[in-house]
């Protein structure tokens, strides 16, 4: 039998290592969160994020690909789970929630049904082996073209500005995996590019489309000091063990 999560929508992708804030304020959403804090000691407190690919997030009655007649809702069926890490309940029910990204996975089901939220059943996509090689030689050019884009997108900024940049590029990690989530997650992408990131197949893969990326958007930072969505709020990896 395929395993089977619980499939929360959201208007943005996650990566394995990246911190993900929520608030619940929906009930089906407090029913989840509900039934994860209920789960035995020692049981993965996961639920699966899937980027909507169009629509909306309500009513929730879609299948990946497929499209709900009242919201014209459609999912994307890569997704990856969110490991809870901290909940804070609120006077009125509501949850402050932080996760963290864990694992990808594709989703080969739903069920809109049998729980007040989606469930999936889904399939694991492991990292595969194979090009470590490759993936050790691109990690350090990425590396290199990410800080001369985030230089780009701080040199307008402040003395404030300036230290945090040197701070966050002492942070950029060395470990190609690790580093291909963190400018996904981190870089002005948009949803579809980042989709297919958190897609590809591996992390030579990933390293390999995100120089192009990168090189494209310095190259247009450089020229015209445009890009085409603001630059998202820097996230900072942890350890998912």
């Amino acid at each position: 039998m395929s395993p089977r999560l619980p499939v929360f929508p959201l208007g943005t992708v996650l990566f394995p290592g990246l911190v993900l804030p929520l608030h619940i304020f929906e009930e089906r959403y407090r029913e989840l969160v509900r039934h994860l804090v209920a789960l035995p000691d020692g049981t993965p407190r996961e639920f699966g994020v899937v980027a909507i690919r169009r629509g909306w997030e309500a009513p929730l009655s879609t299948a990946p690909g497929a499209t709900a007649p009242a919201a014209d809702v459609s999912l994307h069926d890569v997704g990856c789970t969110a490991e809870l890490r901290q909940v804070t309940e609120l006077p009125d029910g509501r949850y402050d929630i932080v996760t963290v990204g864990r694992r990808r996975f594709r989703l080969t089901g739903v069920d809109s049904d049998s729980q007040p939220y989606l469930t999936g059943e889904i399939e694991w996509l492991p990292e595969p082996g194979g090009q470590e090689d490759l993936a050790d030689l691109l990690a350090p050019r990425v590396l290199s073209v990410f800080r001369r884009y985030l230089r780009l997108m701080r040199a307008d900024g402040d003395t404030d500005d300036t230290a945090d940049l040197a701070e966050v590029s002492e942070q950029l990690p060395e470990d190609p995996t690790v580093l291909s989530h963190l400018v996904a997650a981190t870089a002005a992408l948009t949803v579809e590019d980042r989709q297919r990131l958190l897609a590809a197949d591996d992390t030579a893969t990933r390293l390999r489309a995100e120089l192009r990326l990168l090189n494209r958007e310095a190259a247009l930072l450089g020229r015209v000091r445009a890009v085409p969505v603001p630059l998202s709020e820097l996230a900072v990896p942890i350890s998912a063990n």
